[in-house]
């Protein structure tokens, strides 16, 4: 390449493979046992893309970071400060998990907060609690820009009671349960929304959970203690580190998303989006309860290409 110091093809290396785009990678154990240092090993791999990822002229202030990894279910028995159901007979969680980006003004907060439990009680979903999550900008030196459009960070705790003489939901029943509640509850009141703030679930799942943020790949385990606890057990971890093309920077839009790392760009994102919102009068499942309709649009407009990516990922899941 002219004017360039890039290296010549050797080893494993070839300057062919050359790319400009986002950081991902995955650590698994592949007979599925959890232990803490497939959490530790996902986030020395992060700090290992630190050169795939962004920062602007602030340097601590970066596009994106986060790791997705089975809900640590340990971890959250001993720290949720309440009484989580046992499991299914096979193992399954019969509850779910996830952070909750909350509005940093404490009265837009407690308005999203009883949006959300209004919307469980009419769905059938019970709020076991909520749990303030432990983080620590201070100690991630998050820089101003970051911090600036910080939400404020809360775990919510849900489960479907049993019918008289019924099991509880569990696994991907239960997410397929819940699916429609956390889509209605993502759509916030026009008071929140004139404040120019909102609500949003990096993940809502029995099964596992995405902790993210605005953050570089440095920042994500100090940001957050839960990844520092060895009580934080996973059999699986993907991590990605974002440079952003297609959108600004934002605490949402970092990856992983709910089933998608994405290292890319997708340019065909509106006629993709356009033509998901034409097929949604022809959607139909008996595996999801009740008009799916509650869950339209599939696709958050606002969103970025590889979160519509991971919205319809979703849904054929489910």
């Amino acid at each position: 390449m002219l004017f360039s110091a890039l290296p010549a093809k050797q080893g494993l290396y070839d300057p062919e493979a050359e790319v400009d785009s986002c950081g991902v990678a995955m650590v698994a154990d592949i007979h599925g046992r959890r232990s803490h240092s497939i959490v530790a090993d996902g986030l020395l791999a992060l700090e290992n893309l630190e050169h795939r990822g962004a920062a602007g002229a602030e340097v601590n202030s970066g596009d994106g970071a986060g790791i997705l990894i089975q809900l640590p279910d340990e971890l959250l028995r001993e720290t949720a400060g309440f009484d989580l159901p046992a499991p299914s007979a096979d193992g399954a969680n019969t509850y779910a998990a996830g952070i909750c980006f909350l509005p940093a003004d404490a009265g837009l907060r407690q308005l999203a907060i009883e949006r959300v439990e209004a919307l469980a009680d009419a769905e059938g979903v019970t709020i076991l609690g909520w749990r303030e999550l432990p983080v620590d900008a201070v100690r991630a030196d998050i820089g101003e820009t970051a911090l600036g459009c910080m939400p404020h960070m809360m775990q919510l705790f849900v489960t479907v009671e049993p019918a008289p003489g019924g099991t509880r939901l569990a696994g991907i029943d239960l997410d397929r349960f819940i699916y429609p509640f956390r889509k209605q509850a993502e759509r916030v009141t026009p008071e929140i929304e004139e404040a120019g703030t909102g609500l949003y679930f990096p993940s809502l799942s029995s099964r596992t959970i995405v902790y993210k943020g605005m953050l570089t790949t440095m920042q994500l385990p100090l940001y957050y203690d839960d990844l520092r606890d060895e009580r934080c057990w996973s059999a699986i971890a993907i991590v990605h580190s974002r440079f952003s093309t297609n959108t600004f920077p934002s605490w949402p839009l970092a990856h992983p998303f709910r089933f998608v790392a994405h290292n890319g760009e997708i340019n065909t994102v509106r006629g993709n989006r356009n033509r998901m919102r034409a097929r949604e009068a022809l959607l139909d499942t008996g595996l999801i309860p009740g008009d799916l309709a509650r869950a339209f649009p599939i696709c958050t407009p606002e969103a970025s290409d590889s979160a519509s990516l991971d919205e319809v990922l979703e849904l054929l899941v489910l």
